[in-house]
């Protein structure tokens, strides 16, 4: 069964196309810049590579040039469009859904209801969905939502201390997301120890959370009704008490959406550093001497530190920590100042290991750490890539 991965942005699309009998790449492109007059466009499939310019309008005219990519017939990989069973999305939250979904008219409108929420992720998913549907309606479309693996999450850990109608009635309750990382985490761990360990989840990237992970599944998310909570990213504010709110209202002479796209667009990591919202950037400004370079990253390192230790309370302690993702993979000084001067609860960084692990699976902690800590890169493709398979079969 081929299935295609799709991984939508405002004015984006990339995929990866997965034979999963075997669970084998076949091809992996994109698309950029839709909508403007020259489109971005590449496919790598094996050795084979090409990039070009297309004219991409919309999301569905990108698709067909995928396809008709991936059906060429002298360095294609199918035969005809027909092969793909069904395309799998990426998807991260409606009104009453979770787990992995049809995508049909009645989950499009329960994903809308939550764009107020969701400003940066649902409309774009949306409008593309609904394209799809019309411009490819012989494949089946499927949702896999972010706030899957976080079903099983204790009540203790997903009410607000709100009036509970709220959550009753209209859905406001803690989440979680960077599910299909954060499954893709437990799973490897299974397959490499045999057994399900408790984790210390730390997906690390532009958009970033720590997960409490036991028997394979998440017991608590630093991410709460919304990707803007919990950690600092790279231009979201994370946690961010909402009394500030009216008065900056006040000060900054703004309306109430303005504020809210400051702190989703602006904040972060670009706006505690006012360099960049990435930690490479940010890293040689902080080398350079800037200070607010410096103190960006000292806030990112200790939301981390702070999740970890909820995480390692709400487990009773942890076997494992994992970092994955652009910063959890890569960037060997954050992972040396998130679990520095913690010998004393068992976590041991070896630090010759660490300085030498850029995004590979690999053991980081010292051999008398209790606590053994990775570097496990996240497979978030084949997570939706298998579940899209089940459901498909499943029908």
């Amino acid at each position: 069964m081929k299935i295609l991965v799709a991984n939508l942005g405002s004015t984006s699309f990339k995929y990866s196309l997965y034979d999963m009998d075997d669970e084998r790449l076949m091809a992996k492109g994109r698309v950029e810049r839709i909508g403007e007059e020259s489109s971005p466009c590449q496919i790598v499939i094996g050795d084979y590579k090409k990039e070009e310019n297309v004219s991409a309008p919309d999301h569905g005219v990108a698709v067909r040039e995928c396809l008709r990519q991936l059906t060429d017939s002298e360095n294609g990989c199918l035969k005809d469009a027909s092969e793909i069973a069904g395309i799998g999305f990426k998807a991260v939250f409606a009104n009453g859904y979770s787990g992995v979904q049809p995508v049909t008219d009645e989950l499009l409108a329960a994903m809308e209801e939550f764009n107020a929420v969701l400003p940066a992720h649902n409309p774009p998913y949306v409008r593309a969905m609904r394209m799809l549907r019309k411009a490819l309606p012989e494949i089946p479309l499927v949702a896999a939502f972010e706030t899957g693996f976080h079903e099983n999450i204790p009540n203790r850990n997903r009410y607000y201390g709100v009036p509970f109608e709220w959550a009753e009635k209209y859905g406001v309750r803690r989440y979680g997301f960077h599910g299909a990382s954060h499954r893709y985490i437990a799973t490897r761990c299974r397959e490499l120890f045999g057994v399900d360990r408790r984790i210390v989840s730390c997906h690390l990237g532009g958009s970033s959370s720590v997960c409490a992970i036991a028997d394979g599944m998440s017991r608590a998310s630093s991410m709460g009704g919304s990707p803007q909570t919990g950690l600092m990213n790279n231009n979201r504010c994370g946690d961010f008490d909402p009394f500030w709110c009216n008065y900056l209202i006040k000060k900054l002479n703004i309306s109430f959406d303005e504020l809210l796209s400051i702190l989703a667009t602006k904040s972060g990591l670009l706006g505690v550093s006012g360099v960049s919202g990435d930690v490479r950037d940010i890293a040689e400004a902080r080398d350079a001497g800037n200070e607010r370079a410096k103190l960006a990253l000292e806030v990112l390192v200790g939301d981390v530190r702070r999740y970890i230790g909820a995480s390692l309370m709400e487990l009773g302690g942890a076997d494992m920590i994992s970092f994955t993702g652009g910063i959890g993979e890569f960037r060997d000084d954050v992972r040396e100042k998130v679990l520095e001067g913690l010998d004393e609860l068992g976590i041991t960084l070896d630090k010759e290991a660490n300085s030498k692990t850029f995004g590979v699976e690999a053991k980081i902690s010292a051999p008398s750490s209790r606590i053994e800590v990775w570097v496990v890169p996240t497979n978030e493709e084949i997570i939706v890539g298998r579940q899209t398979k089940a459901l498909l079969e499943k029908r």
